[in-house]
């Protein structure tokens, strides 16, 4: 497995033992997912009360959610319960994903696994905390403003796929200074690189945010540009510590040399 040119793993693995650990991962996950499941089908109710505040806030007191079909509560129950699962069992999925690279380091890069799980576990709940209290009710006032003169009649299913793409494309976006911050470290990027590149950088963050915003107006695609770019240059700061320190220890080790 090779991670970069010139950078051959330490622990060379076969196309089919890659796939054979991937399912393997993957099998981890899933069962940790399912065991985190159950505890929250418990509470199932109140996340979806505290996951509709957002919407609910700009809507006449008592107003609820209606259903088309029977099962619809049901399937919304469940992906609650499983959203819930996910983001209670983050910790242990990045653990899984490191456990699936961790082959492809070498040995001194391998002791990173615990700021790995740790500063993805952070910025995934930092993205999700902010879809949740700074994008999700901006894009929720602005629909219901433009649908003023209508009787809005929300359905459960709908507004959770509504939901679910916010919180979790967010929360993705948030891993962006840990990918720099481990691609630093194994000197695929560099503070420089990502400078000269920004302008590139500019473009991408807002046809992401362009996707995952559920508005076309430009005010919310910038509320999520903008921390996306702050992210960026996070990364910027990261991958300059980085890259200093490497060269710090490159310099001790040449003196030592000689």
């Amino acid at each position: 497995m090779r991670l970069g040119k010139g950078r051959k793993s330490p622990d060379e693995m076969t196309f089919l033992e890659h796939l054979e650990d991937l399912r393997k991962r993957l099998f981890y996950s899933a069962i940790a997912l399912i065991a985190g499941f159950f505890p929250c089908w418990i509470f199932r109710e109140k996340f979806f009360e505290i996951l509709s505040r957002p919407v609910m806030q700009y809507l006449p007191p008592g107003t609820k959610f209606s259903f088309l079909t029977l099962t619809a509560p049901f399937m919304m129950y469940l992906k609650i319960a499983f959203l819930a699962s996910l983001f209670f069992t983050a910790p242990f999925i990045f653990l899984q994903i490191w456990y699936f690279v961790a082959p492809g380091l070498f040995q001194k890069e391998k002791k990173y696994v615990i700021p790995f799980v740790l500063m993805t576990t952070l910025f995934f709940s930092l993205g999700a905390a902010f879809a949740y209290f700074a994008v999700f009710p901006w894009a929720c006032r602005f629909f219901l403003t433009v649908a003023k003169d209508f009787q809005p009649v929300l359905t459960p299913d709908q507004y959770l796929g509504f939901a679910m793409k916010v919180l979790l494309g967010i929360a993705l976006v948030f891993e962006l200074p840990t990918l720099i911050f481990f691609l630093a470290k194994m000197e695929l990027v560099t503070a420089g690189w990502m400078i000269r590149n920004f302008k590139y950088a500019v473009l991408v963050v807002f046809i992401v945010a362009a996707v995952i915003t559920p508005t076309p107006d430009p005010v919310t695609q910038s509320i999520v540009a903008v921390p996306m770019l702050a992210l960026y240059g996070l990364g910027i700061l990261i991958a300059l510590v980085v890259g200093r320190g490497k060269a710090k220890a490159r310099r001790a080790g040449t003196e030592t040399a000689g």
